[in-house]
């Protein structure tokens, strides 16, 4: 007896303020980066046309260093808030709420100086040895395979999407830092993260240092990254794979049919297609049509930064994507990348411009070093008041499983656990919940939903929102005071399912058999698989 159970919509959502209310629905995030949904086709099936109501925003915006914040990671009623009153009031009296910006995720670039440059210099002469850095070198970081949303330890392999990200804001402040060079190889992770970085890029520039990047193979998601770059250089025998996006999906109802299985799938939810991969041998219309909808934005947004950042129309970006992009000396007549050179031609060539004779070494800083950079050390640490980041990756379980390791998803007794240390400590002053996950068992759900709740009853609490955040993930943020979230985020509920094999024809083709006996009406609606459900 197999069992399928997927389900989850948010029976409380939080309360909509029309001055923040945006849709982020518009540019949904990639198929490249579901691996663990549920769903027959590489895009989570839990994403929604018609409830994407509350308040969502998007990602994200920076907070005042008056405040630190502090990270809890998981590999794994409420009372009415003073605003919420006096929009009541405001309402009541006839008066219009004052409309108010979302945030960008922009940020305005300070250059630290006077008596705050002289402690920051003092910092740095005091600083662990593993956090010194000669003046005027240049970071460099590899940007390739999985990206995590959790933060990484020092002997931890992989890279971190919050390490990479404080990297280049640390970079952007530090005087000892002249530039920043990437080099970006094909990446295995989701739109909602490549947009971040993405921002990140674009932030860093605004201190006026240089930052450049190199792609010896690349596809959609690489040069996406690429653009936002100053330079772009690839060697002579780089990969370039700008053939568009697709999407996939593979159905198994033939196979079943011919084997005698029968999977029998009970559905709340026309685009709640989870079990689809199960029970049909085709596409179906809602299926398509929300797949379309999501290749369609996808891709326009792609034509939209990549024409925009190099200077060019939509309609000339999609026809140089439908001649084939094959010749790297092609992407460099047509002004895609700036110009064909290998790596030890691009190190010297900023050895020139940093002004280092040829016989003398670059200063570089690799990421994993610069990591143990603190931000203290940079000026850039917060005051004695804390802000809490609870981060929660992957699908949702409500206890750890004999054979799960400290990686695998999100555990709600263990992230419930740490919203109630956050709830009772007087340190933390508001919470973040970073959310990553296509969601998973509904009561776990149900359960972290509740305290993350009762958190929001007296603190602040926002729920960040990354690659995805559907489903089981999408309504662990129903409880959060305000929603955030990528333009390319993949978020949403759209259904309950719920369902099992039906395995009768298979046992009378193979000559098994199976007697049950049982005592209550409904006792044999799981036990007995060689029965259908009705």
């Amino acid at each position: 007896m197999s069992k399928l159970l997927l389900f989850h919509t948010a029976h409380c959502s939080p309360k909509i303020h029309p001055r923040i209310v945006t849709s982020i629905f518009s540019k949904p995030l990639s198929i490249a980066s579901f691996s663990k949904c549920y769903s027959p086709v590489a895009l989570s099936p839990s994403i929604s046309f018609p409830t994407l109501q509350p308040r969502l925003q998007r990602q994200s915006f920076s907070f005042s260093y008056s405040f630190s914040t502090r990270a809890f990671d998981d590999s794994s009623s409420s009372t009415e808030t003073q605003e919420e009153k006096e929009e009541k009031v405001g309402s009541q009296s006839g008066e219009k709420p004052e409309t108010e910006e979302c945030p960008s995720g922009e940020v305005e670039f300070e250059k630290i100086s006077g008596w705050k440059s002289f402690v920051v210099k003092f910092k740095m002469l005091i600083a662990f040895p593993w956090e010194r850095v000669r003046k005027g070198s240049v970071l460099t970081m590899k940007l390739r395979g999985q990206i995590s949303d959790q933060l990484k330890s020092r002997f931890s392999s992989g890279l971190s999407l919050p390490q990479i990200c404080e990297n280049f804001v640390k970079a952007a402040y530090d005087p000892r830092i002249s530039g920043v060079y990437l080099h970006i190889e094909p990446l295995n992770c989701g739109w909602g993260k490549v947009e971040e970085i993405q921002r990140h890029i674009l932030n860093f520039k605004k201190s006026g240092k240089f930052i450049i990047a190199y792609i010896p193979a690349c596809g959609e998601k690489e040069f996406y990254l690429a653009c936002a770059c100053e330079e772009t250089y690839a060697p002579p025998s780089a990969y370039f794979s700008l053939y568009g996006l697709t999407v996939q999906a593979s159905f198994l109802g033939g196979v079943f049919e011919k084997i005698g299985i029968e999977p029998q799938v009970q559905r709340i939810g026309k685009y709640k297609s989870a079990g689809d991969q199960l029970t049909r041998k085709t596409m179906s219309e809602e299926n398509c049509e929300m797949l379309t909808s999501l290749l369609d934005n996808i891709y326009g947004n792609w034509l939209d930064v990549v024409s925009s950042s190099k200077g060019k129309k939509r309609e000339d970006v999609e026809n140089f994507i439908n001649e084939g992009v094959y010749k790297v000396e092609k992407l460099k007549e047509e002004g895609f990348i700036t110009n064909i050179h290998y790596d030890d031609e691009v190190i010297s060539m900023l050895k020139e411009r940093l002004g280092i004779q040829k016989d003398k070494n670059l200063h570089m800083v690799d990421y994993k070093k610069y990591s143990k950079v603190r931000k203290w050390t940079l000026g850039l640490a917060g005051g004695k008041d804390q802000i809490a980041v609870i981060r929660a990756s992957g699908s949702i379980s409500r206890v750890r499983s004999p054979l799960s390791t400290p990686s695998s998803g999100i555990i709600a007794e263990q992230i419930i656990e740490k919203i109630r240390s956050v709830r009772e400590s007087k340190r933390y002053k508001a919470a973040i919940i970073r959310i990553d996950s296509p969601g998973g068992d509904a009561l776990a759900s149900d359960l972290m939903w509740r305290e993350i709740r009762l958190l929001a009853a007296s603190k602040p609490v926002i729920a960040s929102m990354s690659d995805v955040a559907a489903s089981g993930g999408y309504y662990m943020a129903m409880a959060a005071q305000t929603i955030v979230a990528e333009n390319l985020t993949l978020t949403g509920s759209i259904g309950v399912v719920t369902g099992k094999f039906n395995l009768g024809q298979l046992y009378e083709k193979i000559g098994f058999n199976k007697e049950v006996i049982s005592r209550g009406r409904y006792a044999e609606l799981f036990a007995a698989e060689q029965r259908p459900l009705r």
